[in-house]
């Protein structure tokens, strides 16, 4: 479990470089409760982030706090394809899921494009 604190974000593309190169990661939740730091200022670093690094696993990111809403609708126009949900279990629920449909498919050596079905 990758665990950052507000100044981290500042460096989330590096950090998540470094954190994924020479792992198994097959999919990335991002959970945030932000009081100090506001939720649309983390959405675009995670937006940021996914785009520097070319992300081609599902991002999962659950928001709650200051500015979520402005933060949601950052990430629902970004032509990143990131898989917004509100309940914590549920988020952890839908990476434990993706993760492992990952795997199956690396298994197989197919490749995933992940759409969201809106």
């Amino acid at each position: 479990m990758l665990q950052l604190t507000v100044l981290d974000w500042l460096w989330l593309p590096w950090i998540l470089l470094s954190f994924m190169e020479g792992t198994q990661v097959k999919a990335i939740l991002v959970n945030i409760f932000g009081g100090i730091m506001r939720c649309d200022v983390i959405a675009q670093g995670i937006l940021d982030a996914a785009t520097n690094l070319q992300l081609d696993i599902p991002l999962i990111v659950r928001l709650q706090g200051t500015n979520v809403k402005e933060a949601k609708a950052l990430m629902g126009m970004s032509n990143i394809k990131i898989l917004p949900i509100d309940n914590l279990d549920e988020a952890a629920s839908m990476a434990v899921k993706l993760s492992d449909i990952v795997g199956k498919a690396q298994e197989l050596n197919v490749k995933l494009d992940f759409s969201l079905g809106i």
